[in-house]
């Protein structure tokens, strides 16, 4: 049985071009990317020891083969710090035996009264498991007729990958795919992690397993939507990190002048109001 350290080093491994890293090409191999015997070389560990970290045979590697891991990779920070978490749920630092369940849903009354300064502006708080726990009219009026909030508690991860709509909504749904599923490695808890993969993995199928399998860092560019009143909407994203509530609070902006008009113009159709979803 495998590990997510071990999954992520081997799903990178496969990835790099050995003369990406000034290694020679030694012509045809049965799988793609770096050969296992590369990878420990450059890392100063032995092919075996790698294996059993591949394997999930070993889940406590040092700090220092870590680190040596990530330079050999060639790993960029974003890269590096998801290494790093999964170095932590690996062995079993992330509350692995706490009892899965859902989050904690509640947003602090002054969160609260931040969202409120930021009307009629576009934002929302959510955890780290695609809750929308509260939003502004703003969002309202941007995701409304697109089934988004429609539950009674709306979940933006769910919706990508159960909701044939978000497919349409999200010009670039694979990204947003992407981007959902790996969220869901840095959820509170692994029992947090769990309880939910497990519930929406048999909702979403084989797709969403194999996204989260790949532990692909997203890149997070220009959000592009396709809005059911046929704008199409370029967005900026600012996230605001609440890291003693295990969530975040993210603003949208508009990315060029015809957004922000298109915009202007569906704030002017809807009444909305602040919205906390319990």
């Amino acid at each position: 049985m495998g590990s997510p350290l071990g999954d992520f080093i081997r799903t990178k491994r496969d990835s790099v071009q050995p003369e990406s890293l000034g290694l020679p090409d030694r012509g045809r191999r049965r799988s793609p990317g770096l050969r296992r015997s590369d990878l420990a070389a450059r890392a100063g560990i032995s092919v075996e020891y790698l294996t059993r970290i591949e394997q999930g045979r070993d889940r406590n590697p040092s700090v220092a083969v870590v680190h040596a891991l990530a330079d050999a990779l060639g790993l960029d920070p974003s890269e590096r710090d998801h290494l790093r978490h999964l170095t932590k749920i690996t062995g079993g630092e992330c509350s692995a035996h706490t009892r899965p369940g859902p989050p904690l849903r509640e947003v602090r009354p002054s969160i609260l009264r931040t969202l409120r300064l930021l009307e009629p502006g576009i934002a929302l708080v959510t955890n780290r498991l695609g809750d929308v726990l509260a939003h502004t009219s703003g969002y309202e009026s941007l995701v409304r007729g697109t089934g988004l909030l429609d539950a009674d508690t709306p979940n933006l991860t769910r919706y990508v990958f159960t909701d044939p709509r978000a497919r349409t909504f999200f010009t670039d749904w694979d990204d947003v795919a992407d981007e959902q599923a790996f969220d869901l490695w840095l959820g509170p808890t692994v029992g947090n992690y769990e309880w939910f993969t497990t519930e929406l993995a048999s909702a979403a199928g084989p797709d969403f397993t194999r996204r989260l399998n790949r532990h692909v860092v997203p890149r997070r560019g220009t959000l592009r939507l396709d809005h059911p009143s046929g704008c199409a909407l370029h967005l900026l994203r600012e996230t605001l990190e609440l890291p003693a509530d295990a969530q975040q609070l993210v603003v949208l902006l508009p990315g060029d002048d015809s957004t922000a008009q298109a915009l202007d113009e569906l704030r002017r159709r809807s009444h909305g109001r602040l919205r906390a979803i319990s």
